[in-house]
């Protein structure tokens, strides 16, 4: 099985992220997409972020709809930081065995992947599936050769929809008063108002 894996703290979760998930299962011939959503994000410490039961929650609404998208807790339930190549091994021990790993992150995502754990053994684990954003058009792979040589071949890059929606623009939004609609799904929105999220945000 063709397994893609898309995490993130989902603060909240947006469409932006379901048409990443989409293209990059579409283009890439991935069977499921697991959103994960990260437990202590190690690179967004000093970043106050919503308690993990309403964010995995928000992540199970909006995929409902979706057979081939699903949730995996696997970050939330395990303390400490959470980084990625711990969270592949973990999945290809349990869970995900026998399946062959897709990593899908945003362009953005690959000019701080040198400050990720263990960048080079990310490349043993997985296969890197890298979605265009706005403004990361130009991205220089060749830059990838500082983690090892020869990555930079082995990152298949998406030139997808350009969704320029940030989940800090939706917490302004809504501590502003301003409508969400249709920057999130239903669920997600309806769950943000009835549970009171983010009417004190103040943006990161």
């Amino acid at each position: 099985m063709n397994l893609g894996i898309l995490g993130g703290t989902f603060d909240p979760i947006h469409i932006g992220h379901l048409i990443i998930a989409q293209e990059a299962a579409s283009r890439v011939g991935l069977d499921e997409v697991w959103f994960i959503p990260t437990g202590q994000p190690w690179m967004k410490a000093k970043t106050s972020i919503s308690a993990a039961h309403h964010r995995r929650e928000m992540v199970k609404l909006a995929l409902e709809c979706n057979p081939h998208f699903k949730v995996s807790s696997i970050e939330i339930d395990r303390p400490g930081p959470s980084y990625t190549v711990d969270t592949l091994s973990a999945l290809q021990e349990g869970d995900a065995k026998g399946a062959s790993p897709f990593v899908i992150l945003g362009m953005d995502s690959l000019e701080t992947l040198h400050r990720w754990h263990q960048p080079s053994r990310l490349f043993d684990l997985c296969t890197l599936v890298a979605v265009s954003r706005p403004g990361y058009g130009d991205f220089d792979m060749a830059s990838l050769e500082k983690i090892r040589r020869g990555v930079s071949e082995k990152v298949i890059r998406i030139e997808g929809p350009n969704i320029g929606i940030s989940g800090t623009e939706i917490r302004r939004r809504v501590s502003q008063g301003l409508p969400i609609t249709y920057w999130v799904p239903r669920p997600v929105k309806q769950y943000i108002y009835e549970n009171g999220l983010y009417r004190e945000e103040s943006g990161d």
